[in-house]
């Protein structure tokens, strides 16, 4: 059994329920969680209190306010806001209270809109954001360089892990709310049970994304923490992408949808592409497990088994 006591943050979410099961499975026993109704985040105080409480040696922050493309652009205050003070809280608690370990999981979309391609970790601030997630990202950056305040000031290893786009079980198949394979699953589930209906899509297809699945982020966190990588960022991917529109068709097979596919081009496409450069963690012995069909098959699978209980963001 492993003896250092680990507090995930946002255990109930997408990411923090992989990263439990995986380090229980790997024989962490003294994990510490939370629920949000069970201690409020963006609570400098509660915060302070329950760190100094549990004195855990390593703490993930996986919690944080997500949504997609809509979702962002709809409600700036709220993405920008709560994600501020849920890292602010987190991060400034463990520095008091001299936490070892420290995991803040950002996301790709701190990286400029036009950065060049595979994005590298230092083109981070070299250009103008992608406006309709603007909000999350620049909260997000301020987690990454609150942390790397710390390394330099402090001495601190505080890591932060920069995942591309993720999917998989537990995910938000809310379709007023979610990211693009949980609304494409849910959107050819829901047609192909309404007598094969043509399925409607945001913008060209054009656009190229990378996608991982949940599963090996939470083994790319465990690999930080068992390694005590050091540095202040590393990008998590797969170093591979694919067009919405080949996306979609792949998705339509698996659920085995046999209608027509309209892409609404009057929708924004986001950014033109965005695949990460994985070279540095590479280096250092990590890289993903899973195939996007096989991990898009496992995520259909357990979409199937669940539901009449998905999750869904309301906003």
């Amino acid at each position: 059994m492993k003896q250092n006591k680990v507090y995930i943050a946002g255990h109930r979410g997408m990411v923090g329920a992989a990263t439990l099961e995986l380090f229980k499975s790997k024989g962490y026993s003294n994990i510490v969680t939370r629920s949000r109704s069970e201690l409020d985040l963006r609570d400098q105080q509660v915060v302070n209190e329950f760190v100094g409480r549990e004195c855990p040696d390593i703490i993930v922050l996986a919690a944080a306010r997500v949504g997609g493309i809509l979702a962002n652009d709809q409600n700036p205050y709220p993405f920008l806001h709560d994600n501020l003070a849920i890292q602010t809280n987190v991060i400034n608690a463990a520095h008091k209270y001299n936490v070892k370990q420290f995991i803040f999981l950002g996301s790709s979309c701190i990286y400029p809109k036009h950065a060049s391609q595979p994005i590298k970790e230092e083109y981070l601030l070299t250009g103008s954001l992608e406006p309709t997630n603007q909000w999350y990202a620049i909260a997000k950056i301020a987690g990454i360089k609150l942390c790397e305040a710390l390394n330099r000031q402090y001495g601190r290893n505080y890591v932060s892990l920069m995942p591309t786009n993720l999917y998989g079980p537990r995910d938000n198949f809310d379709l007023e709310t979610s990211h693009v394979v949980p609304a494409m699953i849910r959107k050819f589930y829901e047609a192909t049970e309404n007598g094969h209906a043509p399925v409607t899509l945001w913008g060209t297809g054009a656009p190229k994304r990378e996608f991982l699945h949940v599963q090996d982020l939470a083994m790319a966190i465990l690999f930080a923490v068992e390694n005590e990588i050091e540095g202040d960022m590393y990008n998590v991917g797969t170093g591979k992408d694919i067009s919405i529109c080949e996306l979609a068709y792949l998705i339509q097979r698996i659920v085995g949808h046999e209608g027509e596919i309209i892409w609404d081009t009057s929708k924004p496409d986001g950014t033109p592409r965005k695949l990460l450069d994985v070279s540095k963690l590479h280096a250092l012995g990590w890289k993903h497990n899973k195939t996007l069909s096989e991990g898009l098959t496992e995520t259909y699978r357990w979409f199937l088994q669940n539901t009449n209980q998905l999750k869904e963001v309301k906003l």
